[in-house]
C-alpha cells in the first residue's frame, strides 16, 4: 500500500514536473505575433491571383524568415489596423505607415523601410488641373491617414479646395474618374503604380516630398519585435533582397 501511494505520487509529480516546464519553457518557443496591414495599397499591399502581396508582404515575410518569429497577418484597411495596435489587439502594423511626430507620441517605430513623396492625380483625360492653382473652388480627393491627405490637409486654405477622404484608394481613383472629385493627392508610389496598372489617371505637378514608412509597434511594447524587424532590415538591405522586393513592384 505503501508503495503503490509512493509509485502514485511519483506519477503525479513527475506530471507536474512536465507541466510546469511545458508552461515555464514557453521562453524556447518562437512567439507568433498578430501583425495588421491595409487592404487596398498598391504595390505596399493588395491582392493579385487571390494573394495578398506587395512590398510590405514580401518585406516581412523575409523579415520573418531572416530573424526566425512566425506571425499572422490580419487584413483590416490602415484605419482600423491603427486602431488594433492602439487597442492591443495586434502586435504591431505595417501597412506603408508614414513615421510622424504625432504618431511617435503612440507608437514606437522602426528604421524607416521606404521613403515616399507625394502626387497629384487627375482624369488621364484631364486638361485644365496643372498645377494646385487650377484646384480653386473645386474638391480634391484624398485617403486617410497617407501623406497625400496630410499634404492636401496642409495647402487646401492656401489653394482654395475642399477634401474629401476616403478609405480605400481605389473608390479615391473612381471619384476623380468620375468627375465627383477634380483631382486626388497620393502616396507617390501607390499613384505611380495605378497609373502603370491603368487606373484611369495621370500624374500632374512635381512630386512633393514625404515622410518615411515604417513598421509600429505600441509604445514601449514589444521591443523585441521591433529589434527583430530593423536587424532584419538592415541584413536584407546588405544582401541585396530588399532592393530586390522594391524592384519587383516599383520596375
Amino acid at each position: 500500500m505503501v508503495k503503490s501511494f509512493r509509485r502514485v505520487a511519483a506519477i503525479v509529480l513527475a506530471g507536474a514536473a512536465a507541466l510546469c516546464l511545458a508552461g515555464c519553457g514557453g521562453g524556447d518557443q518562437a512567439k507568433k505575433y498578430i501583425i495588421a496591414t491595409d487592404t487596398t495599397f498598391a504595390p505596399f499591399e493588395f491582392e493579385k491571383d487571390g494573394q495578398r502581396v506587395g512590398i510590405d508582404m514580401d518585406l516581412i515575410a523575409a523579415i520573418a524568415e531572416d530573424q526566425g518569429f512566425e506571425y499572422e497577418m490580419q487584413v483590416l484597411g490602415f484605419d482600423a489596423a491603427v486602431q488594433a495596435l492602439e487597442g492591443d489587439q495586434v502586435d504591431a502594423v505595417i501597412a506603408g505607415c508614414s513615421i510622424t511626430d504625432k504618431r511617435k507620441l503612440k507608437f514606437d517605430f522602426s528604421d524607416p523601410y521606404y521613403d515616399s513623396k507625394v502626387a497629384m492625380g487627375v482624369k488621364a483625360d484631364n486638361t485644365t488641373v496643372n498645377s494646385y492653382e487650377d484646384l480653386r473652388g473645386k474638391t480634391v480627393a484624398v485617403k486617410k491617414g497617407t501623406e497625400g491627405a496630410n499634404f492636401a490637409e496642409k495647402i487646401k486654405e492656401q489653394y482654395d479646395f475642399t477634401t474629401k477622404s476616403f478609405d480605400d484608394s481605389a473608390f479615391m481613383y473612381e471619384d476623380v474618374k468620375t468627375g465627383n472629385s477634380i483631382a486626388c493627392f497620393e502616396d507617390f508610389p501607390v499613384l505611380a503604380y495605378g497609373v502603370q496598372q491603368n487606373n484611369g489617371l495621370k500624374i500632374v505637378g512635381e512630386q512633393q516630398q514625404g515622410s518615411s514608412y515604417g513598421f509600429a509597434v505600441n509604445k514601449g511594447k514589444n521591443a523585441e519585435l521591433l529589434e527583430m524587424f530593423n536587424k532584419g532590415l538592415a541584413n536584407l538591405k546588405a544582401n541585396g533582397k530588399y532592393q530586390e522586393i522594391v524592384d519587383k513592384y516599383t520596375k
